[in-house]
Order: C-alpha cells, then sequence, then structure tokens
C-alpha cells in the first residue's frame, strides 16, 4: 500500500479508505497528509496498550507484531508492522522464539502450523474477552462463497458508466503493484 501511495505525486490529494488507522500509518511512515475515511476495522481498535506492556513484562523475549490497522498507541510498541503475509514470513524467518500478536486471531493457527516450536501470544483486548475475533470475517464461511459461486447470488448490479469508472482506478493499482513486484 505505501508503494501505491508513493506512486502519486507529493502534492496529489488522496482520500484514503477503507481504513483510517492503515492511512495514518501510511501518513507518518511517508510524510503525507491524506485525508482519511472514518473507517477503521473493530479487532483492530480493540487492543489494550497496557495489557500488551504487561505482556512484555511477562514476556520480555517476546517480539510484538502487529498489522499496520493497529491504532497508533499499539502500534509504538510493535517490533515488527506488516501485513498478514509480512506477518507470518517475518515469525517464520526471525530467530525469535516468542511474539505478541496484534491483529485478528486467526492467524495465529497458520503461525503455529509453519513454526511449532515457537510461542505465539494473542495481543490482549481492552475488554475483558479473550478474543481478537472480527464477527464480520466469521460471517464468511467457504460454504457461502461455494453457493454465491455456484448459484451466482446475490447479485450486484453496477450500471456501466460506475463499472467503467471504477476499473480505471483498480488496473493502474494493479499496474503499479506489478511494477513494484507486490
Amino acid at each position: 500500500m505505501v508503494k501505491i501511495v508513493e506512486s502519486f505525486a507529493p502534492d496529489q490529494k488522496i482520500i484514503f479508505a477503507p481504513d483510517k488507522n492503515l492511512g495514518a500509518y501510511i501518513n507518518k511512515k511517508i510524510g503525507r497528509d491524506m485525508v482519511l475515511w472514518d473507517g477503521s476495522c473493530i479487532v483492530h481498535e480493540i487492543f489494550s496498550e497496557q495489557k500488551i506492556i504487561q505482556l512484555k513484562e511477562r514476556y520480555p523475549e517476546a517480539l510484538v507484531i502487529a498489522h499496520p490497522e493497529c491504532e497508533d498507541h499499539v502500534l509504538r510498541h510493535a517490533d515488527f508492522i506488516g501485513s498478514t503475509t509480512g506477518l507470518l514470513k517475518y515469525t517464520k524467518d526471525n530467530p525469535a522464539k516468542a511474539f505478541i500478536v496484534a491483529t485478528e486471531s486467526g492467524i495465529l493457527y497458520q503461525m503455529q502450523k509453519q513454526s511449532p516450536e515457537k510461542m505465539f501470544i494473542p495481543a490482549p483486548p481492552e475488554n475483558n474477552c479473550a478474543c481478537n475475533d472480527c464477527p464480520y470475517m466469521k460471517l464468511n464461511t467457504l460454504e457461502k462463497v461455494y453457493l454465491c459461486m455456484k448459484n451466482e447470488v446475490p447479485e450486484v448490479i453496477i450500471p456501466k458508466h460506475l463499472q467503467q469508472a471504477a476499473l480505471q482506478p483498480l488496473k493502474r493499482m494493479l499496474e503499479i503493484s506489478k511494477q513494484h513486484g507486490l
């Protein structure tokens, strides 16, 4: 995402969506001043800075890793910030034996599968729930995807002029991604 934003001229105004925390991370990282859409992922906004600090005291050898969609108070404690693929690769390649993971808990299974000798500790939320699961992501199932593809429903109808207008930025983003090997 950083490479895509960097592909625009520095004086080019950008409205960044859908995640304000990701946009703020990019703004900070590359010095942009994008207009941020006021949207976010509920999972990435529930992490407790105080509880992460307490976990670091309990497991001083553990590295904190986080998705850039987390709020800044969480990212300040991160040893590594990256995409899902980036987090998986980092934990696999890094010699550390313990990681505090600030993102949706579904990634922990993949991390454990790749590195069974390592410990993966979910970053705790502010609330008293021990879960970091997105209830919206859990609505998607393989069966629902299969049925959508099989029956081609629900159908979303978009007027041709909007399809053509929306296709241009998608093509541009894919072109930029290809140029940067993303």
